[in-house]
């Protein structure tokens, strides 16, 4: 393909702002009791913000972890999201303090019951058909990356 110099410089810039493609961020393998997870690691701004934006699927067993730079209320919404999602709220423990589940392209809020340092996003009902509820924890959040 021959591409003009601004052709070239245009599509460094769409790909340097659409940040990492899909499948590009660091993972972790997570647990919740005798379950295990692999997680994509949400751990910067740009990250947090596309979370798992435009995925047609989700794998079983997998889920996004998302590392907030603070401790408080965070709350999560599906917009530009089309995998029905369950997310889990947690704090610096990875002890979950709430369960939400949320509905596809859906722009309300599902804030987080208590103050929490990480989320962890999951196919709708994983947590329910796994019998893990608030007060559960998840293993291996202590080796997420900092929040950037």
């Amino acid at each position: 393909m021959n591409l003009r110099p601004t052709t070239l410089a245009a599509l460094f810039v769409v790909s340097v702002a659409s940040g990492p493609a899909i499948g590009q961020l660091p993972s972790l393998d997570l647990s919740a009791g005798i379950h295990l997870i692999r997680a994509e690691v949400a751990n910067t701004f740009d990250s947090r913000a596309r979370g798992l934006m435009f995925r047609k699927s989700l794998a079983a067993n997998a889920g996004m972890l998302f590392v907030f730079s603070d401790v408080t209320t965070h709350c999560m919404w599906m917009k530009n999201t089309f995998v029905p999602l369950s997310v889990a709220f947690m704090d610096e423990q990875g002890t979950i303090v709430s369960i939400h589940d949320m509905q596809p392209q859906n722009e309300t809020s599902h804030c987080a019951a208590k103050p929490a340092r990480f989320a962890l996003e999951m196919n709708q009902g994983w947590f329910a058909k796994k019998g893990i509820k608030a007060g559960a924890r998840i293993g291996g959040v202590d080796k997420a990356p900092p929040p950037r």
